[in-house]
């Protein structure tokens, strides 16, 4: 009876530690919530002066937009999950393959996830301003931006939207 407790401990244990990763996982990756829109602001991009350009714009290319670097939040989440789901099956050494292979895949599952779940769709958009010079900005593509559109260039500390005026 007593190992049979100790076993059951054990198990609660790896049960709270991995619901601690995870959670911190959601909670730090949730934080890391990044837009290239041009209708949001930081707070520290909010009640400040931005120049104004006006142009037409030339040319309209779709693309996608990923981050630049993933936190590692998926691999670590879906490793301990694979980790989790892996050591629930089978016994002795077979239990330590499939806790090993499934810390591996679950880390790389993780991974995909992570990496698909912070792409978006964009738009590439060329501008020719109104004093001739032609710029290309890069911004999700959340509002309609089509060639031959008036629109104004809002640039603040090296951060560049278009928007339709």
């Amino acid at each position: 009876m007593q190992k049979h407790q100790q076993v059951a401990k054990q198990g609660l244990k790896r049960a709270v530690a991995l619901a601690g990763i995870v959670g911190l996982a959601v909670i730090v990756g949730g934080c890391a919530n990044q837009s290239a829109s041009s209708r949001v602001y930081t707070f520290d991009q909010a009640q400040r002066a931005q120049t104004v350009t006006l142009g037409y714009v030339v040319g309209v290319r779709p693309i996608t937009i990923q981050a630049s670097q993933p936190s590692g939040f998926g691999a670590i989440a879906g490793g301990a999950l694979g980790i989790a789901a892996g050591n629930a099956v089978g016994g002795g050494s077979g239990r330590r393959l499939t806790t090993v292979g499934g810390a591996v895949g679950g880390a790389m599952a993780g991974n995909a996830i992570e990496n698909a779940s912070s792409r978006r769709q964009g738009l590439e958009i060329t501008v020719r301003l109104d004093n001739g010079q032609t710029r290309v900005i890069a911004q999700e593509a959340d509002v309609p931006i089509f060639t031959g559109q008036r629109v104004q260039v809002v640039t603040q500390g090296g951060v560049n939207r278009v928007s339709g005026i």
